[in-house]
């Protein structure tokens, strides 16, 4: 079931939108916090993102552009200020289409669902993986933290891929050797050793400082 995020500070307008997805089989939430709309993101997951260009404390553009540093999810702009140099201005800035309010809500869902199948059937979405700020984009391998983003070795992603999938469980190092001999790499015990330590010292170029504790004996763990 596809998850749609409803960015619109209008409540009734927010609530009327929901009801319509609902009714069309998507799940939806709506932000309640507009200066942490990225941590909302983050925490729902969406597979599309409704976004007005007119919000408290920030606009739709920034947020857009901040959205984009971690996921390529569809968004769908709406705003009342539906003039060219806005509807371009959505679109420079990762809109993937717009809807001029006010708007009619049965061709608003004809267009999710038309944007959900060209992006999803094709195979186009790019989870995330976050912790801490931490998001590891599962698409091109990188690492984002707090803005700055991280380029990862093969071997660097799937051992944080496979720590931050297993956040708060000890990961045995025979599982990390054994993630990393799936992709036709044999590393041996002192490689990982290597490996691991390459990808602390990374982690606290960024200012992500014990991100990866030993625990002697068993493994490694990111708490």
């Amino acid at each position: 079931m596809y998850k749609i995020l409803i960015v619109e500070d209008d409540t009734s307008l927010a609530d009327a939108i929901c009801d319509q997805v609902k009714g069309w089989g998507y799940t939806c939430m709506c932000v309640q916090d507009f200066q942490n709309i990225r941590k909302e993101f983050l925490k729902f997951e969406p597979h599309l993102v409704l976004l007005d260009i007119m919000l408290p404390f920030y606009n739709g553009y920034y947020w857009c552009s901040e959205i984009r540093k971690i996921s390529n999810v569809p968004i769908i702009f709406i705003s009342s200020a539906s003039d060219n140099m806005n509807i371009v201005t959505a679109m420079q800035m990762g809109g993937d289409d717009f809807i001029a309010k006010p708007m009619d809500l049965d061709i608003m869902t004809a267009k999710i669902g038309a944007l959900l199948r060209r992006t999803y059937d094709m195979g186009t979405t790019l989870p995330v993986l976050e912790h801490k700020e931490a998001i590891l984009n599962l698409g091109d391998g990188s690492m984002t933290y707090k803005g700055e983003r991280m380029e990862l070795t093969k071997n660097e992603f799937r051992i944080l891929q496979t720590l931050m999938e297993n956040k708060g469980k000890i990961v045995s190092r025979e599982t990390l050797m054994t993630k990393l001999w799936q992709m036709d790499v044999y590393v041996e015990e002192n490689t990982l050793t290597v490996n691991v330590n390459r990808l602390r010292k990374k982690l606290q170029d960024v200012g992500l400082h014990d991100y990866i504790a030993t625990k002697v004996g068993r493994g490694y763990i990111i708490e």
